[in-house]
């Protein structure tokens, strides 16, 4: 058991059954009365995101996940696969469990998957990542003013904003967590 005061970012818990991780945590403390703690929540079972609040010093169950290093290996329409870099197994994944993650998917990229009794419950993806530049608006003469910014299709298929000198063929560095560009990569 923790205290909701050391709930954080990340962290896993349950709570009524169900299994659930810690998306952004908020502490409030008014005037008189005690602090709350607001919390939002991933359900790992059914995907699903939802508030929480809970009176400073109440309980919930922690939970310890097991890591394992994977490395991906390719998507199908359903499905994606991986191989697990110590035993060679290749266990797979319900494409909709990385919702929009699945975009910065790319072949070989290794990340760890989480599990709970034996059941994968959730991901960790690298904080970085590189990746080619496969389509990019025509930079404008002169359009500098302001720090100009522009729209880039990755070799993924998703979306960055770029400063205006990336370019097709260009190889990137994209923050993660926050899907920002970090900087362009010398090859």
């Amino acid at each position: 058991m923790i205290d909701v005061n050391q709930l954080r970012k990340g962290t896993n818990f349950v709570r009524d059954g169900e299994l659930y991780k810690v998306l952004d945590y908020k502490h409030n403390k008014t005037g008189r009365g005690g602090a709350t703690i607001r919390v939002t929540v991933r359900n790992l079972r059914t995907g699903s995101t939802s508030e929480m609040t809970f009176p400073s010093g109440n309980m919930v169950e922690d939970v310890r996940v097991e890591g394992r290093n994977v490395q991906f290996l390719y998507a199908d329409d359903e499905f994606l696969t991986f191989m697990d870099l110590e035993t060679f197994e290749q266990p797979q994944l319900r494409r909709d469990v990385f919702g929009d993650d699945f975009y910065y998917l790319k072949e070989n990229m290794e990340l760890k998957l989480n599990s709970f009794n034996g059941e994968i419950i959730d991901y960790e993806l690298p904080a970085t990542a590189e990746y080619e530049v496969v389509e990019a608006e025509m930079a404008v003469a002169g359009d500098r003013a302001q720090n100009p910014s522009k729209k880039v299709r990755i070799e993924t298929g998703l979306e960055i904003t770029v400063p205006m000198f990336v370019s097709v063929g260009d190889v990137i560095k994209v923050n993660l967590e926050e899907g920002t560009y970090i900087t362009r990569v010398n090859k």
